[in-house]
């Protein structure tokens, strides 16, 4: 038999599986991974005691300013996110909370994402190396690049890569730095034909380029709309949809004369 109960004791007892539900939400691990402004490394420079872009073939310059990559840092795809961790990402301006599909859209393998990602920076640096040299007008069967960044992935410092090659074998094109003695920094994709994309993480990459000391940022001109919402103060977006168009957004930065986008 069924014993009645009062409105406040059925109340309790309905509660009790809510207040359980609850408590393990907050413990379980959710399927997101929390992002953070990661390093930065100059490309015209050294990167961990190795030169990022070593030139053979052809005179380079001296160069002035600085290029940096920009990159951000993920909860690894087998970490534990709970609730609150995403909860306190929300919230957070120095942090994002991600589908963890979009971080690691290869798997959850550690080993497998590594390998994705290496492929993928290997490709990227490939394409840069075709863009800046046919930007240049030089041949590639004269001059051989080699690119080396250490425990970094994927293809988003493909722009950087690009500037940077132009910047140590032509500079501006009348002598100058493409940075014109700035610290510059940026992201996105690069295709050999000179086409930028977008990449994702903006917001974060903006907070680790300031950080280290840029004042200009390059971005793709589809995530300006991301790039501006975590702007740190003192740091000018530069749109760009392709190569061309950032190395000539440089100059006009450098000489001061023509109009230089913004987001």
């Amino acid at each position: 038999m069924l014993s009645r109960l009062t409105r406040p004791q059925a109340v309790a007892v309905c509660a009790l599986p809510v207040v359980a539900l609850l408590a393990t939400a907050a413990f379980a691990p959710l399927p997101f991974s929390v992002a953070q402004p990661g390093m930065t490394a100059n490309v015209l420079g050294e990167n961990k005691g190795t030169q990022v872009i070593t030139v053979s073939g052809a005179p380079t310059r001296r160069t002035s300013g600085q290029l940096r990559m920009t990159t951000i840092e993920a909860t690894g795809p087998d970490a534990h996110v709970s609730l609150g961790d995403v909860v306190d990402g929300w919230f957070a301006t120095d942090r994002a909370v991600l589908p963890r599909d979009a971080v690691y859209p290869s798997g959850d393998n550690v080993k497998e994402i590594e390998r994705h990602n290496a492929e993928q920076m290997k490709q990227s640096q490939d394409a840069a190396t075709q863009a800046a040299l046919k930007y240049l007008g030089v041949n590639d069967k004269n001059v051989k690049v080699t690119l080396k960044l250490a425990d970094v992935g994927g293809p988003s410092a493909g722009l950087l890569f690009t500037l940077g090659i132009i910047d140590k074998l032509g500079g501006d094109g009348s002598g100058g730095d493409l940075t014109g003695g700035r610290t510059v920094a940026g992201t996105g994709t690069i295709s050999a034909d000179g086409r930028v994309g977008a990449v994702g993480g903006v917001a974060l990459k903006t907070q680790a380029a300031r950080r280290d000391g840029a004042t200009v940022f390059l971005v793709p001109k589809a995530e300006c709309a991301d790039a501006r919402s975590e702007l740190p103060k003192g740091l000018r977006l530069v749109p760009v949809t392709s190569l061309k168009g950032a190395v000539s957004a440089l100059v006009a930065l450098e000489k001061g004369k023509s109009p230089v986008p913004s987001c």
